[in-house]
């Protein structure tokens, strides 16, 4: 299969999933430590606009830093992925890979697709049956957009994509009423 490249300057779409269907995240911890790494190896290289950690794939919504070579990009995913598969097998006492593949990346080149993907990426946990109100969900950078904390995250860029916090709230919401009536048709 083929990779994009990580090219600097560009927004990427980054996710993957646990092999065999696994679960990534074994207990609650596992989150936060996967934030931490998320914060120690890919902020130097990305800017992050949004993320959603669910049991067993994850979603991150990433803009490549300019000036930053592709080996450098490249290599802060590999040790961030690296670390986490390594620290997981040690404390649950497992071996081999533990995700499916090499994480997938599509480049995002318009603005109405990194606004929906944005959407996309917030509403997983309800997409998935993980909760029954994305908003209650607390592994998303939705709470952490809207609020008024510091974050590590471009929440004031998320933001003026949607034109305000107001709206940002609506769309959200607008599109959980679609998944919720998509679901009673099924």
């Amino acid at each position: 299969m083929k990779y994009e490249p990580l090219v600097s300057d560009n927004f990427f779409h980054i996710y993957n999933c646990g092999n065999n269907k696994e679960d990534i995240f074994k207990e609650e911890k596992n989150y936060y430590y996967f934030l931490n790494l998320l914060k120690k190896y890919i902020l130097p290289t990305c800017e992050i606009l949004a993320y959603c950690l669910l049991k067993n794939h994850f979603h991150l919504l990433v803009k490549t830093r300019e000036n930053v070579n592709i080996k450098e990009i490249s290599q802060s995913y590999s040790n961030f992925f690296n670390s986490y598969s390594k620290s997981i097998n040690k404390n649950y006492n497992r071996s081999g890979s533990l995700f499916k593949d090499r994480f997938s990346r599509i480049k995002i080149d318009k603005e109405s697709y990194l606004k929906d993907l944005i959407v996309y990426i917030h509403l997983n946990p309800k997409h998935h049956g993980f909760t029954d109100n994305f908003k209650s969900y607390k592994y998303s950078s939705y709470h952490a957009i809207l609020s008024k904390k510091r974050t590590d995250l471009e929440r004031d860029y998320v933001l003026e994509l949607f034109g305000e916090r107001e709206n940002f709230v609506f769309v959200h919401q607008a599109k959980q009423v679609n998944i919720n009536e998509r679901l009673l048709l099924e």
